[in-house]
């Protein structure tokens, strides 16, 4: 690499005033971190710069130097010519991030997460949600084969897909089914755990009558967590588990602990939710029916998004490791384009018992509130 690899980017300003941090009359031009540069502050040569870079430094360069290497491109702000490297390589070194909505700060992790990976290895990271938030999506490129070099997606929203897949793109799958043949690779988070350590808070507690406010999507994941719920109640003495259907939204999740709350037969005494928002919802439910969270209905969460914290009682969730699943989804990619065979890692997800939770109304040492048996 020479020096001109640091051209400047793209709709950035050479003007040398007005700026900050811009060339003023008597002083120098600031100039802009070269390969050399970077080379120096790491201690390695030009070309191991090139190779950390350019992701090719497995075997060639030792683990320690190619960390030192990324650490001294950030602190210096190296920003290597990808146009020109483009060029040679054939590559865009440009990523598509397929999600199925911003609604939620989770999928915003996610991206953090794979946008820093992604930087890491050189590449870039597109963000492209469905309009929709789930379902088919209009093709975000002309010609997606001239403009990627892979895609990432959250199973959420793989018939956004659809127009992509033409484009024989190697495809990462997020939160999907392992035996999904259209991904070169799948990364999953523990969710039927996570739906296994909720279920067993639940009746530990001595929950019994619980009904699943399931998210009403059609997921895989979604679906998982349905049967994680139902295969642990099984056995379960005098377990009686009901489902009600209930979109992803706060009032959404009012209407259907409404509805669960006043229907016909015993009323539940714990509403395990699919996510953090709905849980949100169901909470309102309960109060605006004259009962208490969590004195005479237990209310649980999944995702442990900032709401989780902001409603009183806190919320007991499965805290999922957003940014992490984003930098493993990035992982997995580099894997398939090197030609390695990935692995399909599953990353652990951790219950956070808060307030939300106790003991149900009939339970001792729980005293009856208004409207609880």
């Amino acid at each position: 690499m020479t020096s001109n690899e640091a051209a400047t980017p793209p709709g950035a300003s050479t003007s040398s005033t007005g700026a900050a941090g811009a060339a003023r009359p008597g002083r120098p031009a600031a100039t802009r971190a070269t390969s050399r540069d970077v080379a120096r502050a790491a201690g390695v040569s030009q070309a191991a710069v090139s190779l950390v870079l350019g992701d090719k430094w497995r075997g060639r360069v030792s683990p320690g130097k190619a960390e030192a290497v990324r650490a001294a491109a950030r602190e210096l702000g190296y920003r290597p010519n990808l146009a020109a490297r483009s060029l040679r390589t054939g590559r865009t070194r440009t990523v598509l991030l397929v999600v199925p909505a911003l609604t939620t700060e989770f999928f915003a992790r996610v991206y953090t997460g794979a946008a820093r990976a992604a930087a890491d290895h050189g590449f870039g990271v597109v963000l492209y949600p469905s309009p929709e938030g789930i379902g088919p999506a209009r093709n975000p490129f002309d010609s997606a084969a001239a403009t990627l070099d892979g895609v990432i997606a959250s199973s959420m929203a793989a018939e956004a897909l659809t127009a992509l897949r033409e484009a024989d793109l190697p495809l990462v799958m997020l939160d999907s089914d392992p035996g999904d043949d259209r991904a070169n690779a799948t990364v999953n988070l523990d969710i039927a755990d996570g739906a296994r350590q909720l279920t067993g808070h639940l009746s530990a507690l001595g929950h019994r009558r619980i009904t699943h406010l399931a998210a009403d999507v059609r997921s895989w994941t979604f679906e998982l967590r349905a049967r994680a719920v139902a295969d642990s109640l099984h056995g379960v003495p005098g377990a009686l588990l009901r489902r009600q259907p209930a979109a992803l939204g706060v009032d959404a999740g009012l209407h259907a602990a409404h509805a669960a709350l006043t229907g016909p037969g015993p009323r539940p005494t714990a509403l395990l939710c699919d996510d953090d928002i709905i849980a949100a919802g169901a909470c309102k439910a309960v109060r605006r029916l004259g009962l208490r969270v969590p004195e005479d209905v237990s209310v649980t969460g999944f995702d442990d998004l900032a709401l989780a914290v902001a409603v009183e009682p806190e919320l007991t969730t499965v805290r999922l490791p957003a940014e992490e699943f984003g930098e493993a989804g990035i992982g997995a990619l580099m894997t398939v384009l090197d030609g390695r065979p990935a692995d399909t890692p599953t990353l652990p997800v951790e219950l956070v018992t808060r307030g939300s939770t106790a003991p149900p109304v009939d339970a001792p040492g729980n005293a009856a509130r208004p409207g609880g048996q």
